[in-house]
């Protein structure tokens, strides 16, 4: 749900092109942050990949308004 709104929310400030990098890094950073939890714990795996998911989009979608 929450991945879906986020892609919604991107297509419509950044276009389909930047929304579809978006989704792919995002199903990319949750799928990593498994394996990262192994080694760094739970709660920072979440931190950091939520913090660079933030920065990502920022970067594409929200920088420019």
């Amino acid at each position: 749900m929450a991945g879906a709104t986020a892609a919604q929310q991107w297509r419509q400030r950044a276009g389909g092109r930047a929304a579809g990098a978006l989704t792919t890094a995002y199903v990319a950073a949750f799928a990593g942050s498994h394996p990262l939890a192994k080694k760094v714990g739970a709660w920072p795996a979440v931190f950091g990949v939520a913090g660079a998911m933030a920065l990502a989009s920022w970067a594409v979608a929200d920088r420019r308004g």
